[in-house]
């Protein structure tokens, strides 16, 4: 059986060349890490959602010349962990501000 990375790194050149994008190189483990932060640090649905708005974001960048792919992807990358981590600091923020055995209210409400 093949490992982990083998087998992501298989999943990640067919998946480019079914795009006709082949000739990118994609640092798996940057964008997995990413997807990891935005789990731990929102909820784990948005690990797919940010890595998507990442990769969309690079997208735009690259193809209006802003920037290199490369420049690119490691910059949205960068911004998404950001965002992330700042979310969790938020979060942790507002549970640490919370006065204990005050009755919590849901949002929106």
């Amino acid at each position: 059986m093949e490992n982990h990375d083998e087998l992501l790194q298989q999943w990640t050149q067919k998946l480019l060349e079914a795009f006709e994008i082949a000739d990118i190189e994609v640092d798996i483990h940057a964008v997995l890490k990413v997807a990891g932060v935005a789990a731990h640090s929102v909820v784990r649905p948005a690990a797919p959602l940010t890595t998507f708005v990442a990769g969309l974001a690079a997208g735009l960048a690259a193809g209006s010349g802003q920037a290199s792919e490369a420049v690119a992807m490691k910059a949205a990358l960068a911004m998404a962990r950001q965002l992330a981590a700042a979310q969790a600091a938020e979060q942790d923020d507002a549970a640490d501000s919370v006065e204990p055995g005050a009755p919590s209210v849901p949002a929106g409400q």
